[in-house]
């Protein structure tokens, strides 16, 4: 749920800001643990942000190409934020950055800063900023971030763009058949019966079917529009929860796959926080949110064995959060010494087998679904026509 807080400052500022919260009182205080007291309180019915949606108008990705361009031009830290919360026009976006600028001058680190909003910035960026803090580089951090989240759009773009195509197959044939079967058929049906002839076994279940639909035309439109809110509700619920991606990496096909992009993020992720100076296990802690629920058990039990001492190629392999392959570089980067960029190029391998998969998959998915739905389309038609043949004959 989505609380919009207006609060008291140390500084007797009036603050106002959003906050995301399982209720009032968790609410209460994630404002509290900011040094904030809160004044008014308002719940916002429906409106909850997920941290991607929240973002529509504050961007991370924008804001850290923005942010890194200001500090390569020479500008400090606090120059390059007073400098973007003059162009934001959002109330939240403004919120954030003004909170940002609050916590700089009141002598906390930007890592530290950043941690206020964890829905708005992701463990990986608080980690590289964290580390950026000690070498002194941090648009070279922000641009590591850019980088990466462009390699990760660039694949979810891959799966995206080749849904949209069957996604509208499977409408416009969904919404053909529906309308062959619940409004042409039920036509023909009264047309067959004033011709008192025999028809065709199926023609007669299907001029049955015609019959029923048109006379209890309301419910079955009401029952069909309750049937595709539930799916929706369930998809949406099974994605949040995790469910649908642990079914689908049960498929045969499709699972490895799957399996393939999650040790591609992990991997990436992994990377660029050990490139940066973070250890290994704390690296590992903070790569836990871009792995599903049973991967991160997996790596859970990753990081108690490299705890106790085991190196990384063996903890993983025994997790079973390698490939042949990547085992394989995975110890070379252990005894070169460049864990890290190995980790990179193992992320990148698996990137392109992922994006080699989809290409594959779109070339036979969709032919084979246009396939399907032209035989469901043709054989209503033809047992439509079937008795109408039988007659022409019978004249002749």
């Amino acid at each position: 749920m989505r609380f919009d807080v207006r609060a008291l400052s140390g500084a007797n500022r009036i603050v106002q800001m959003s906050v995301d919260a399982a209720s009032e009182q968790d609410a209460l205080q994630q404002v509290e643990r900011q040094s904030l007291r809160v004044l008014e309180i308002r719940h916002l019915h429906g409106a909850r942000l997920s941290g991607r949606r929240a973002w529509g108008r504050f961007s991370l990705v924008l804001f850290g190409q923005e942010l890194m361009v200001l500090l390569r031009a020479g500008l400090n830290l606090m120059e390059a934020l007073q400098g973007l919360v003059e162009k934001e026009t959002g109330s939240e976006a403004k919120v954030i950055l003004d909170h940002l600028i609050d916590k700089l001058r009141s002598g906390q680190r930007f890592s530290s800063a950043l941690r206020d909003f964890p829905s708005r910035f992701p463990p990986l960026f608080v980690g590289l900023v964290l580390a950026a803090e000690s070498t002194g580089d941090l648009p070279k951090a922000l641009a590591r971030y850019v980088d990466y989240q462009a390699r990760v759009d660039q694949v979810r773009g891959k799966v995206i763009s080749a849904s949209i195509y069957p996604a509208i197959l499977m409408i416009v044939g969904g919404a053909v058949t529906l309308f062959l079967a619940g409004y042409v058929v039920p036509r023909f049906a009264s047309i067959y019966e004033d011709t008192g002839r025999e028809l065709p076994a199926a023609s007669r279940i299907m001029i049955s079917w015609g019959n029923f639909a048109g006379a209890h035309w309301l419910p079955l439109t009401l029952g069909g529009v309750a049937s595709v809110v539930a799916v929706a509700w369930l998809l949406v619920r099974s994605v949040r929860s995790g469910a649908l991606s642990s079914l689908a990496q049960r498929l045969p096909w499709v699972g490895e796959r799957m399996r393939l992009y999650e040790l591609s993020r992990l991997y990436l992720t992994l990377g660029l926080l050990l490139d940066s100076g973070i250890p290994i296990v704390t690296a590992i802690s903070m790569s836990r949110g871009v792995v599903s629920a049973g991967m991160r058990a997996m790596l859970d039990a990753a990081r108690e064995q490299i705890e106790s001492g085991e190196s990384l190629s063996a903890a993983f392999e025994q997790r079973a959060l390698t490939t042949p392959i990547s085992v394989r570089m995975l110890r070379v980067g252990e005894r070169s010494g460049q864990l890290g960029e190995m980790l990179i190029e193992a992320a990148a391998f698996y990137e392109s087998a992922v994006a080699r998969f989809i290409d594959r998959f779109v070339r036979v998915f969709e032919p084979a679904l246009m396939a399907v739905i032209g035989i469901i389309v043709g054989g209503i038609v033809l047992l439509l026509y079937m008795p109408i043949f039988d007659l022409a004959g019978s004249i002749q």
